[in-house]
């Protein structure tokens, strides 16, 4: 993945910084790139950085006792991850992993703090999208429960497209399945069907998608209303 190209203001929320406070930490972050399947925090980890990704997508996941995982929410180059370690020390509380190939800016928490003391701008920006962060889980959680698994499918597949600005993605039907908490079998079941109404098709691990307007007639209320929450907001 080349990052050459993109800098830090590739990032919705660093860009939505006045200058003088974005300068206070653009000295400070690093440009790294990751593959997917990356893991950048485990919950109950101590979080030591903070992460704007420039591009792709970071799934957090709630994970239980036995080990089953599920998503609650995603972030992308609208938002942060470990931004709440600005207003102190934070242990994260659920595991993080790269969705989709990223390139992310990163800034140790301990320098971020220093910016965050001096900066409300920083401060506003720590709060609002742990708030952004928080209201996807809900509405995630609610579609878990209340929406048929089609409609999630829809749902994920749309989200994920329009962060990777790309029809065509690299996912596993396990990898689906933790995601939407679902049974692999309901995957394949619901993955096949799609594929036979000609919305997606679906080989190796590779989705493409064939017929979007298809794929927002079949989804729920929670694509629309999560991309409503997701829209940047100017600070300052």
């Amino acid at each position: 993945m080349n990052s050459a190209s993109l800098s830090p203001v590739d990032n919705s929320l660093l860009a939505s910084l006045p200058r003088a406070d974005l300068s206070l930490i653009q000295p400070h972050l690093s440009l790294l790139a990751l593959d997917q399947g990356v893991r950048l925090l485990d919950a109950g980890e101590e979080v030591d950085a903070v992460y704007f990704p420039l591009n792709g997508m970071l799934s957090l996941l709630v994970v239980m006792q036995d080990g089953r995982a599920i998503e609650t929410a995603t972030v992308g180059r609208e938002g942060a991850v470990g931004a709440m370690a600005g207003l102190g020390l934070y242990v994260s509380r659920v595991k993080v992993v790269v969705q989709l190939p990223t390139v992310i800016a990163r800034i140790p928490a301990a320098q971020f703090r220093k910016a965050v003391a001096g900066s409300p701008a920083l401060r506003d920006l720590c709060v609002h999208f742990n708030e952004t962060l928080l209201t996807q889980a809900r509405i995630t959680a609610a579609c878990n429960a209340l929406h048929q698994v089609d409609a999630r499918f829809c749902r994920w597949l749309l989200q994920t497209v329009d962060r990777a600005e790309s029809d065509i993605l690299a996912l596993t039907q396990e990898l689906l399945s933790q995601m939407l908490g679902v049974r692999r079998t309901s995957v394949t079941e619901v993955a096949g069907r799609f594929q036979a109404e000609g919305l997606i098709s679906y080989s190796r691990g590779v989705i493409r998608i064939l017929d979007r307007p298809a794929l927002e007639a079949r989804t729920c209320e929670c694509y629309e209303t999560l991309k409503s929450e997701l829209k940047p907001r100017r600070r300052g």
